[in-house]
């Protein structure tokens, strides 16, 4: 007898009901998409709002502004129990204004404060620092160093006992029972190094260095010149121990005369406020004052005096020896072949360390158009006599025409 297996009965129905099953499943994860995405683009709809929100509280404080009245700059002149006494910059009128407790807590005379149009006292403010006198600290160290300069070493030595030797050791002046010198002035024809000694005390200390020029402090208005002056010692003060380098200090410092033109009024304003800020009631700090001036001639006796520059110190054009020294460190870079460095300074006789640079660098261009890479005493001999021949043919153009050109080449 044979056995046979049925198969089970599925009932139709039951294919039907997975079919919609799967149906539902593709539904539902359609859905689920569809949900991502409209959370996302809900992200990025609540970022363009924030966006345009922070974008409108801009514009109405913008417009706020622009409503509000403008406020002006005044300076504190005495706080009294009725209020303060404010002087308003640029008319120069004085009011007595009152104030609340808390800014009486924080103003004292001399705080600069931001007032209304009805003179009421809205706020105090920084003080004031000219931003030109902020401009002129030097954060970077030159890169002059004392070996870079030759033909000095007397001058060099006497600017490192003045500037260095008070910064470094104050002890040492404690000791004797001695003030360290105050300033230095150096004096001297064009090109001779005196910035370059300047240069190299930035990079020797680690004071604060600030540079000027002389004709900087010179200015059109009425006393700008002279807040210019206080402002850079103030910065120096507030950097100390700092240095100071003064150039051309002859463009503010020159001698005094009857001169009644607005301009050397002007001058005299700037220059009696430096003879304060350097030698006045104000303690300087440690602030040290190297000044420097191709025309020690016309300078006031008031700058020179002890106490404002205790040191007076000639940098000549250098003697031969010095030549030698200037000649060896410009060229210690170059390619060169036979230089004969006494050769060199004999030739060169009467020229500053500028000169000698220019003869240096000239030599060098000599080589180069003729092809070589190597410099030799011949392309020296024709730098130099070139540059002659352009220092003859200017000071021939200098006295109306007349042709100095006979003047012998040092190179002959």
């Amino acid at each position: 007898m044979t056995e046979t297996t049925e198969e089970p009965n599925v009932p139709n129905g039951a294919s039907g009901d997975q079919e919609e099953m799967e149906d539902l499943r593709e539904e539902l994860e359609i859905v689920r998409e569809q949900k991502e995405e409209m959370e996302e683009k809900l992200l990025d709809a609540n970022a363009e709002k924030n966006r345009v929100e922070q974008k409108l509280d801009r514009v109405q404080q913008e417009n706020a502004k622009l409503k509000q009245g403008p406020l002006f700059i005044a300076t504190v002149e005495e706080v009294t129990s009725d209020g303060v006494i404010v002087r308003q910059h640029g008319n120069n009128q004085e009011a007595l204004t009152e104030i609340t407790d808390e800014l009486r807590e924080k103003l004292e005379a001399g705080d600069r404060v931001t007032i209304n149009n009805q003179l009421a006292v809205v706020d105090k403010i920084e003080a004031e620092t000219d931003a030109r006198a902020q401009a002129m600290e030097v954060d970077a160290s030159p890169d002059v160093t004392y070996e870079d300069i030759g033909g000095v070493n007397e001058q060099m030595k006497e600017v490192r006992e003045t500037i260095e030797m008070p910064l470094e050791n104050p002890e040492q002046f404690d000791a004797v029972g001695i003030d360290p010198p105050s300033g230095v002035l150096l004096h001297g024809p064009p090109g001779t190094g005196k910035t370059m000694l300047a240069k190299a005390v930035a990079n020797q200390t680690d004071a604060k260095f600030i540079k000027m020029a002389g004709s900087e402090l010179v200015h059109k208005f009425i006393g700008e010149g002279a807040k210019l002056v206080r402002d850079i010692f103030e910065v120096a003060r507030e950097e100390e121990p700092a240095v100071l380098f003064i150039d051309e200090i002859d463009a503010i410092a020159a001698e005094r005369t009857d001169s009644k033109t607005s301009g050397d009024a002007e001058v005299q304003r700037t220059m009696m406020q430096l003879l304060n800020e350097m030698d006045g009631f104000e303690d300087r700090g440690d602030v040290r004052i190297i000044a420097a001036t191709n025309r020690f001639d016309m300078l006031d006796d008031a700058i020179l005096r002890p106490g404002r520059f205790d040191r007076l110190i000639e940098v000549p054009t250098p003697e031969k020896d010095g030549r030698e020294q200037i000649f060896e460190i410009h060229t210690r870079d170059m390619n060169t072949e036979g230089l004969d460095f006494g050769e060199l300074a004999s030739m060169a006789e009467g020229a500053s360390g500028a000169e000698i640079e220019a003869v240096c660098t000239e030599a060098g261009m000599f080589a180069l158009r003729n092809g070589r890479e190597v410099v030799t005493m011949e392309d020296f001999a024709d730098a130099h006599a070139k540059i002659q021949d352009e220092d003859s043919n200017e000071e021939g153009a200098q006295q109306n025409g007349i042709d100095d050109t006979s003047q012998p080449s040092a190179f002959a």
